[in-house]
């Protein structure tokens, strides 16, 4: 399978929540879009900061798994954000994430997420730790299984 195809067949429930579709794959970059539902929105009606830095989170994530080792897994040590303009309901955001840094122990990423027009809304940056394999079973509870 090609990364895409690898990150379409993990189960990422809360990125089906948000409907975040991913559009593009590769070990040094990732991309997705996303449609401002109702839903997702403070008022006025534009994308609450939190489905923004979800979305980002969710693609720095899967960035950093299509890197990892057999067996190994992760979860974001730090991640930042610059808000800098809003998507309005209806709309359709786009996100990016590519990397700044990918190690044996970290990986760090950074997604500018923009509208439709090409309008910067924001940019994140995080880190995300690599799991060792026997640290990523025990992390998801089936170490023991």
């Amino acid at each position: 399978m090609n990364p895409l195809e690898t990150l379409q067949a993990q189960a990422l429930p809360f990125a089906k929540l948000l409907g975040i579709k991913l559009t593009a794959a590769a070990p040094e970059r990732v991309t997705a879009e996303m449609l401002v539902r109702d839903d997702l929105c403070t008022s006025p009606a534009v994308l609450h900061g939190g489905a923004l830095m979800a979305m980002a989170d969710t693609l720095g994530a899967c960035a950093t798994v299509i890197n990892l080792p057999p067996g190994a897994g992760t979860t974001t040590l730090e991640s930042k954000t610059n808000f800098l303009a809003p998507a309005p309901v209806g709309s359709t955001v786009t996100a990016e994430c590519i990397a700044i840094h990918r190690g044996r122990r970290t990986m760090v990423w950074q997604t500018r997420i923009t509208g439709e027009k090409g309008r910067l809304l924001g940019i994140v940056t995080q880190t995300q730790m690599v799991l060792e394999a026997a640290a990523a079973l025990s992390a998801s509870g089936r170490a023991d299984q």
